[in-house]
C-alpha cells in the first residue's frame, strides 16, 4: 500500500483517541507529538507539520462536538479534515476531446505516464492517441511506439525529418484530431530545467494549445518536489502533477505535501511498474484510506447526519415563521448535495427557480447552485441577512469579487425575493407549520 508505513502510524494515533476514557489537554498534547513524529518520518515539511499539529491542537480543545457525537468521534474527525486540507483540491480531468501536454524531466517516468494516462483513459471509453515530440532522444520515441503497440494505441511520429518539435506537434494533431478524442504529446526532458527546455515546452504549448498540461514528478525527490513542480508551473502554468513511484518511498508524504503547498493540483499517483498502476488522486479518499477507514466512515456520515439535521431545524423554524434569508438559501444549497432532509425544503421554493435552471438537468443546475453559492461567498454577512438592502453599487462589488456578472447577482436576488414571499405564506399556515416540524425535527 501506498506509505504504509505513515498509515500504519496514523491508524496507531486514531486508535489512541478512540479508546480513550477522556479527550483531555494531555492526550491531545501525546497525540500531536505522535503525529508530528510520523509526519516527520514521511519526509513531510517541519513547518507545514508543526502548522498542521497546531490547528487540530487548537480544534481538539476549543471546538464543542456535535450533538450525538462524542470527544473521541469528534478529534478522530478533525485529524481527517486537517490531513485532507494539506493535500490540496482535487483535480478533475474531462471525457471531453482534448489535447494532454505532457512534460517533465529525465527519469521521472513521463513516457511510461503516457502509456498508463492512455490506458486509463481509454477504459473511460475515449480513443487516446501518442504524438512522440521528443525529438533529441530516438529512444523516447522507441520506448513510446512499444508502449503504443501494447496497448493498441495510435502514435504520429516524425523522427526522421528535421522539423522542429512544436511543427511536429502541430502537424500530428491535424492528423490525429479526426481519429482520436485524447491526444497525448510526449515532450523531451533535460537532467534539469533550463532555458533550452522552457523555449521549446512554450513553443509546443503554443502550437498544440492544450487543455491539460501535465508535470510528471517523481515521488521519490521528497519535498524538492514541491519546488520542481513550482518551476513548471511559472513557466508554462501547469494544469496538473501526476506523482510516479510513489509507492514504498519514504519520501511520499513530503512528495505530496509539497507539490499540494504548490496549489497546483495532483491529478493521479503512480503506485506501480504496471500500466494499471495509476490511481486517480482525491484527498480524501486517500487520508481515508491511509487512516484505515473502518469505523471512521460510519463516523463521518454520522458527522453529516448531525450538521444537515442541524441545519434542518434552522431552516424549518425560519420558513414555519415567515422568515427567509440568502444564508438560509445558502445553507439549503450547501446541504443539497449530501441528498439529506434539506433537498425537500429546496423543493419548496418558488418553481420559477427550478424552473429556469432547467429541472431534470442534474448537472445545469448543478452549476446554477455553485454560482448562487460563490456570489453568496462574496457578500458580507449583513447582506445575506437583508439582501433587500443591497445597493447597486454593492451588487457591482459583489460581481466582482464573484468573478460573475451583475446580472447574476441580480438574477439570485430575484429568486430570493421569490422565495421570501412564500415563506411569508407560510407563516400563519398552521397545518405547513406542523408538517415542517416534524419533517425537520424542530419541534
Amino acid at each position: 500500500m501506498v506509505l504504509e508505513k505513515l498509515g500504519g502510524s496514523l491508524r496507531g494515533t486514531i486508535n489512541r483517541i478512540a479508546n480513550a476514557i477522556h479527550v483531555n489537554k494531555k492526550l491531545i498534547n501525546e497525540v500531536t507529538r505522535e503525529l508530528q513524529r510520523s509526519l516527520l518520518q514521511a519526509d513531510v515539511q517541519v513547518k507545514l507539520v508543526f502548522e498542521l499539529t497546531q490547528k487540530i491542537e487548537k480544534r481538539a480543545l476549543e471546538e464543542k462536538p456535535p450533538a450525538g457525537m462524542s470527544s473521541q468521534e469528534h478529534t478522530v474527525r478533525i485529524l481527517y479534515q486537517e490531513l485532507v486540507k494539506i493535500l490540496g483540491e482535487r483535480k478533475e480531468i474531462s471525457l471531453k476531446p482534448q489535447v494532454m501536454l505532457m512534460v517533465g524531466l529525465y527519469g521521472q517516468g513521463k513516457t511510461t505516464t503516457c502509456a498508463k494516462i492512455a490506458k486509463y483513459f481509454q477504459k473511460k471509453g475515449l480513443r487516446p492517441a501518442f504524438i512522440a515530440g521528443d525529438v533529441h532522444r530516438p529512444a523516447a520515441f522507441d520506448q513510446l511506439a512499444q508502449l503504443a503497440k501494447q496497448t493498441n494505441i495510435s502514435i504520429y511520429e516524425e523522427m526522421s525529418s528535421k522539423l522542429k518539435p512544436e511543427k511536429i506537434v502541430k502537424n500530428g494533431i491535424e492528423k490525429l484530431k479526426r481519429q482520436a478524442d485524447l491526444i497525448i504529446v510526449d515532450t523531451a526532458g533535460r537532467d534539469k530545467l533550463d532555458k533550452e527546455l522552457i523555449d521549446e515546452m512554450k513553443a509546443i504549448e503554443k502550437a498544440a494549445k492544450p487543455q491539460e498540461k501535465i508535470l510528471v514528478v517523481d515521488a521519490t525527490m521528497g519535498q524538492q518536489a514541491g519546488s520542481h513542480a513550482l518551476a513548471f508551473h511559472e513557466a508554462i502554468d501547469l494544469t496538473g502533477v501526476i506523482l510516479t513511484k510513489l509507492d514504498g518511498t519514504a519520501k511520499g508524504g513530503g512528495a505530496l505535501s509539497a507539490v499540494a503547498a504548490t496549489k497546483v493540483p495532483i491529478a493521479f499517483v503512480g503506485t506501480g511498474e504496471k500500466l494499471e498502476d495509476l490511481e486517480k488522486f482525491e484527498p480524501d479518499r486517500f487520508i481515508s484510506r491511509l487512516l484505515g477507514m473502518g469505523d471512521l466512515k460510519s463516523l463521518l456520515e454520522k458527522a453529516k447526519e448531525v450538521e444537515v439535521k442541524e441545519q434542518a431545524k434552522v431552516a424549518a423554524k425560519h420558513m414555519a415563521q415567515g422568515k427567509f434569508t440568502l444564508q438560509d438559501l445558502y445553507d439549503q444549497m450547501e446541504s443539497l448535495s449530501s441528498m439529506g432532509p434539506l433537498n425537500k425544503i429546496f423543493d419548496m421554493l418558488p418553481s420559477g427557480l427550478t424552473q429556469r435552471v432547467g429541472t431534470g438537468d442534474v448537472e445545469k443546475l448543478q452549476r446554477q447552485l455553485k454560482k448562487f453559492k460563490v456570489i453568496m461567498d462574496s457578500m458580507t454577512q449583513k447582506e445575506k441577512e437583508n439582501p433587500v438592502e443591497v445597493k447597486s453599487s454593492q451588487v457591482t462589488r459583489i460581481a466582482r469579487g464573484a468573478g460573475v456578472e451583475t446580472s447574476d447577482v441580480r438574477q439570485l436576488l430575484r429568486y430570493y425575493s421569490k422565495s421570501k414571499k412564500m415563506m411569508k405564506g407560510m407563516k400563519g399556515n398552521k397545518r405547513m407549520q406542523r408538517a415542517l416540524a416534524k419533517q425537520f425535527g424542530s419541534e
